[in-house]
């Protein structure tokens, strides 16, 4: 695999990011004992999800709580950490995986409850757990051209349908151990939303520069993952081995153009002990500067990313470089630069 793709932004800055942490607790002890039939017929232990995983808990929506909310509340706190009124925002961009229609897109919806002006271009990039990255990118690009001055990158999951669909399918006397391997990530999504403000960094010095990065797609694994609301199929060896073989190959190409060795803070995709650990190993980041929030969270799709940002952002401080790594379903890969 050759050829990055290679971005670099002159005069953009992350005003703020802020998250809206779902407040149901879902334990993987409790998936265990919902589970326990089948894993005793199968012969499969408990606890697999925090041994193997590392996924402790996660978090779901209480009910009446909608992920569209969620995401809106997260926008309205970025806008006012940020300093922007909602009139001067240029594009909404929603990342989210979770719909709950097909159309209009999730973004109208946003849109229409952060109160942005008709003036605000808004629309859905969808691109599994990259999404939100992905939409950073596009909106930095934008405020460089000129075209606009702010834009808000946003994000709601909603696990809910996956997890109960998930549980209720592996209890069927059928399932045997390959079809509840195929199915185990699923029982580590949880919900939750972030947002993030971007804007010119010459308007705003203090705020937090972003420089640029690189993507990188292997697209034959398109099929090793596969979701939809009413579960998500994966063959979990092979995307493993294809995700390690595509982030280490950006990784060292990225080196040309980059020196990413020594980051204060690596903000990786929250997907689980394996991955992580894979990650580690293979790329010798330091793991004291790799804070983890799939231990309480679980993976929240595209909103991982920047809720494990929002999450240590407190003890950022000005000159520090965090970098924003991330592999998705497909297969994609970024990686982005931002000095605090």
């Amino acid at each position: 695999m050759n050829g990055n793709a290679t971005t670099r932004h002159q005069n953009v800055a992350l005003l703020s990011v802020a998250s809206t942490i779902a407040p149901r607790i879902t334990t993987s002890e409790e998936i265990d004992l919902r589970l326990a039939p089948v894993l005793k017929r199968l012969r499969l232990p408990h606890g697999l999800l925090q041994r193997v995983a590392g996924v402790h808990e996660r978090r779901n929506w209480d009910d009446g709580q909608k992920f569209d909310d969620a995401a809106v509340s997260a926008g309205k706190r970025a806008l006012q950490q940020a300093g922007v009124d909602p009139r001067q925002v240029g594009l909404l961009i929603n990342t989210s995986v979770t719909r709950k229609h097909l159309e209009p897109s999730v973004a109208v919806r946003i849109h229409h409850g952060l109160g942005l002006p008709s003036s605000a271009t808004n629309f859905d990039i969808a691109n599994a757990c990259l999404g939100f990255v992905n939409g950073m990118t596009l909106a930095a690009q934008l405020i460089d051209s000129g075209q606009i001055e702010y834009a808000v990158v946003i994000d709601g999951e909603d696990a809910d349908d996956i997890q109960v669909n998930t549980i209720d399918r592996l209890s069927n006397g059928e399932i045997g151990r390959k079809d509840f391997m195929s199915e185990f990530a699923s029982l580590t999504l949880g919900s939750g939303a972030a947002a993030a403000v971007l804007g010119r960094a010459d308007a705003h010095p203090s705020a937090h520069r972003m420089l640029g990065g690189v993507t990188r797609a292997a697209t034959e694994f398109n099929a090793l993952c596969v979701g939809s609301v009413d579960g998500m199929f994966t063959d979990a060896k092979a995307l493993l081995k294809g995700g390690m073989e595509l982030v280490v190959s950006a990784w060292t190409e990225a080196r040309r153009d980059w020196n990413w060795s020594s980051m204060d803070r690596y903000i990786l995709h929250q997907v689980s002990d394996v991955h992580t650990n894979a990650i580690l190993k293979a790329t010798g980041l330091n793991r004291a500067r790799v804070p983890l929030t799939y231990p309480k969270f679980g993976n929240v799709g595209p909103a991982s990313i920047p809720i494990t940002l929002a999450q240590e952002a407190p003890d950022l401080r000005p000159g520090d470089r965090v970098l924003l790594m991330g592999v998705g379903s497909g297969l994609n890969t970024a990686m982005m630069e931002i000095a605090w």
